[in-house]
């Protein structure tokens, strides 16, 4: 081969691989709205109205119905998610919403965890008022008057059965 007819040959190989890879391009907006370059068409999940080039427009017709309207149904929700563009200020409203989440749920536990003290605090006294009436011991109470006044059987027998109820939903 002579000088010139390496060059023309290494110039068409040149052309060629700079033209094949342009030759079938898609792009498209990702579910992120990034732009996604490929070879192959873009997946049915993705809208028409999200798909920016493509070589040809049949290649999108050519779909069967059931997976156009599963396709369609999902790109809705797609894209209702991503009507506004990612930006510092959509991330950060992301990070807030999920903060009060999470100071939400961390409010939820720290009130369960209170109860659940409270609960085992009562069920202690429950437990040992349960003790004391059942031990015989006389019981005085005072009264509205200021003056002490003994528990009778009856009344010990019916403040023994409201501290069993109380004691028998505890541990």
């Amino acid at each position: 081969m002579s000088k010139y007819q390496t060059s023309f040959f290494l110039g068409a190989v040149m052309a060629l691989i700079i033209a094949t890879p342009a030759h079938a391009q898609y792009v498209w907006l990702d579910d992120k709205g990034n732009k996604q370059f490929s070879d192959m068409p873009p997946p049915l999940s993705v809208p028409k109205n999200r798909i920016i080039r493509s070589p040809n427009k049949t290649a999108e017709t050519n779909a069967p119905a059931a997976d156009k309207s599963a396709a369609s149904s999902s790109a809705s929700i797609e894209q209702n998610k991503l009507e506004k563009p990612v930006t510092t200020a959509s991330k950060n409203e992301d990070f807030m919403k999920r903060r009060a989440e999470q100071a939400e749920k961390d409010k939820k536990s720290a009130e369960e965890a209170q109860n659940n003290a409270d609960k085992a605090k009562n069920c202690e006294r429950a437990k040992s008022y349960q003790k004391a009436l059942e031990s015989g011991v006389r019981i005085a109470t005072t009264g509205k008057d200021g003056e002490k006044n003994y528990m009778d059987d009856s009344k010990r027998a019916q403040e023994l059965a409201d501290a069993k109820r109380a004691t028998s939903g505890c541990q």
